[in-house]
């Protein structure tokens, strides 16, 4: 079938057009039974068990990763787009709300005091912000390879080639949220997996500021399970600037620490806009 170029080239045409298996769809609009209207749609994904994925979000995008199978685990990495060296800060994530588990109207900050992004729905309620995501290291240890192309990829690996794909580099690749594998801490402080939640369960960001997203969907650290078997996760984001108008409106309401972040990101997002007369 491909024994040619002529054929090979004939080979790849008729490609076009077809859609099997995880794979982003292009236009996002013409994803199969969009949740809201299609037109709205920016992003739609599936991304199997050891790949990974990224984006560039606009400010006011709103983000559901939902967990097909039940055994997905999404390690996210948030980036401004605008100003890059602004990354994700997870100290900041659980120290400034003064709570280290995830859940609706948590602020996921950077280092300056800024809301990137805020969970604005869960329906899985199994997240981690303790352990951050896997190392090259481990997953040869755990599973017999860790590197990115393998069969067991590290969330690192995946994570530095999504940041690649956006003129940044290893360095730029900070501790990690994990989403869909829960984490507790005991009362001696040994770090307890509550696993997953099962099929079906999502959830929602709400993006402040224009962001890149990396999503590297591979084995938690303290998956219980010995071998590798992460299964897909689904990624549909929609332009959604009333949901922002809204939460902004109830900032004071979440707490003194989420108003603060929140009025922070709202200034250097302020100070960005074009004056009158002139473009961006």
């Amino acid at each position: 079938m491909t024994a040619t170029t002529s054929a090979a080239r004939d080979h790849a045409r008729s490609q076009a057009g077809q859609h099997e298996g995880p794979m982003p769809v292009i236009p996002a609009s013409a994803w199969p039974n969009p949740p809201v209207d299609a037109a709205a749609m920016v992003w739609a994904e599936t991304v199997p068990g050891g790949r990974y994925s990224s984006k560039v979000l606009a400010r006011g995008t709103r983000l559901r990763l939902t967990d097909l199978a039940g055994r997905g685990c999404a390690h996210v990495m948030l980036w401004r787009a605008d100003a890059p060296w602004e990354r994700l800060n997870i100290a900041d994530t659980v120290k400034v709300p003064w709570q280290a588990y995830l859940g609706v109207d948590h602020p996921l900050l950077d280092d300056q005091g800024r809301v990137l992004a805020t969970i604005v729905a869960d329906t899985s309620g199994r997240h981690d912000a303790l352990c951050g995501t896997t190392s090259a290291a481990a997953n040869t240890a755990r599973y017999g390879d860790g590197s990115a192309h393998s069969t067991s990829p590290a969330g690192r690996e995946l994570l530095t080639l999504a940041a690649l794909k956006h003129g940044l580099g290893p360095r730029d690749v900070a501790p990690t949220v994990s989403f869909f594998h829960g984490v507790r801490a005991d009362d001696d402080g040994s770090l307890i997996a509550t696993g997953n939640a099962g099929p079906g369960a999502s959830v929602e960001l709400l993006l402040h500021l224009p962001l890149i997203v990396a999503v590297a969907n591979t084995a938690h650290p303290l998956d219980e399970s010995p071998t590798f078997d992460t299964t897909a996760i689904e990624l549909l984001a929609w332009r959604a600037p009333a949901d922002l108008a809204e939460l902004a409106a109830r900032a004071p309401e979440i707490g003194p620490e989420y108003d603060r972040a929140h009025r922070n990101t709202e200034d250097v997002h302020a100070a960005a806009l074009p004056t009158e007369g002139t473009t961006r």
